[in-house]
């Protein structure tokens, strides 16, 4: 079993440019501080979603949230259903 090829919509841009523009790159180079100097928020949960992309040939792609598209729509709902059973 290889390296997987997946898509990643997500209605982040914060997201798709960390991957897309080179962010996570600079970051770490950077010892984990953004490009002002501060350092990189939640930086565990990042190099846990690097180490886990880097496995596979992941394509990061940006949708406008709240926009009609209706996968980002069903998963809005989804999030709001499991959020729920939280509260």
């Amino acid at each position: 079993d290889g390296p997987a090829r997946v898509e990643l919509h997500t209605d982040s841009r914060y997201l798709a440019n960390a991957f897309n523009q080179g962010w996570l790159e600079n970051w770490q180079e950077n010892g984990w501080k953004t490009a002002s100097k501060k350092p990189v928020k939640n930086k565990d949960l990042w190099q846990k979603l690097l180490a886990a992309a880097e496995a596979h040939e992941v394509e990061w792609i940006w949708v406008e949230g709240h926009a009609g598209d209706p996968l980002n729509e069903r998963v809005d709902d989804m999030v709001g259903q499991a959020r729920a059973e939280f509260e």
